[in-house]
């Protein structure tokens, strides 16, 4: 097994991400300044924040690095290449799984909106039921993608074994189901805004009743022990927070700023508005532990790891609002 700095050079590498090797590990700069190293899903939560006005007068530093998907990001946390990192509970659950020596240390939920199973506009597929025996992508193993088409394919009757499914990086998905080489894709945020914008894909599945809509701020043990930056932690979960209130209570600049981030029109800006706009924070408690626990369960049944954890010794319930 690779040591962790050739494990982080690694990551670095196959994403593209220079930063990831330059930042360090520190607590902080030359400056005595605190460094915090937070991990960003498609640039998405650093672009929000900017928009809301959230990243001004600063008490810390931020260093960004950007991922296509939850999976690349826990990797880096794995490699402690970043100290935080918002994803869905599945891939961090499937992260906790592996070993990650990570505890979420913050939490919202928009009752399961925002991923997708789609088909192409011309697919004669009408139901989850007709997707038997075609191709499906649910993106990334133990995705919440993934854990979507699972549930979708329960409800319709039929299970993984009902369909080919393809896991395939964002980027080659889209390509995927651009060109027709797979017949379904289950997928989230930019990437279903972007396939139903431009492709104008049709919607089979939205979640409803199958995710947890949970969004989880994973920060590494070793960034949770240092004091300096689990203060920086605590106000940066609280900034995301705000971001989300600013989007809710702003539809107009939400709209406006998710056309400009998605490179989509403000239709369909609008249209994922409902998705983006309803997440609440929610408490690091046993609550939480049990949705996290149930989406553990499920994977476990699925036969992607074994089982054995308790999920609730990865939370941090410190960082809540007091």
């Amino acid at each position: 097994m690779p040591s962790k700095p050739r494990l982080a050079l690694l990551v670095a590498a196959l994403l593209g991400l220079t930063a990831l090797t330059a930042c360090g590990s520190s607590t902080s700069d030359a400056s005595g300044e605190v460094v915090l190293r937070v991990g960003d899903q498609t640039g998405a939560t650093q672009s929000r924040l900017k928009a809301a006005g959230l990243l001004d007068n600063l008490p810390y530093k931020i260093e960004w690095s950007q991922f296509a998907a939850a999976v690349n990001l826990h990797e880096a946390l794995r490699a402690d290449a970043i100290d935080i990192g918002g994803a869905n509970d599945s891939p961090t659950v499937t992260a906790i799984a592996g070993g990650s020596k990570i505890k979420v240390a913050a939490a919202w939920s928009n009752g399961g909106k925002g991923t997708y199973l789609l088909v192409p506009k011309d697919s004669p597929a009408r139901t989850v039921a007709d997707l038997k025996g075609k191709r499906v992508s649910p993106t990334t193993r133990g995705s919440v993608a993934h854990f979507l088409v699972i549930g979708a394919l329960k409800q319709a009757g039929l299970s993984d074994k009902d369909v080919t499914l393809n896991f395939l990086a964002p980027s080659e998905a889209n390509g995927a189901f651009s060109t027709g080489n797979i017949d379904a894709w289950a997928t989230w945020s930019v990437y279903a805004a972007r396939a139903r914008g431009e492709l104008g894909a049709r919607v089979l599945s939205d979640g409803a009743g199958i995710n947890s809509g949970l969004n989880v701020l994973s920060a590494t043990d070793k960034a949770l022990e240092d004091p300096r930056k689990r203060t920086a932690i605590q106000d940066f979960a609280s900034r995301v927070d705000k971001s989300y209130a600013w989007s809710k209570a702003n539809p107009d600049a939400f709209d406006k700023w998710y056309a400009g981030f998605a490179h989509q029109p403000l239709e369909i800006a609008a249209q994922v508005r409902p998705d983006e706009t309803t997440y609440r924070r929610i408490p690091v408690d046993a609550a939480l532990a049990a949705q996290l626990q149930k989406t553990y369960d499920t994977w476990v049944q699925q036969g992607l790891f074994p089982g054995g954890k308790k999920l609730a010794e990865y939370l941090d319930s410190g960082l809540d609002p007091r």
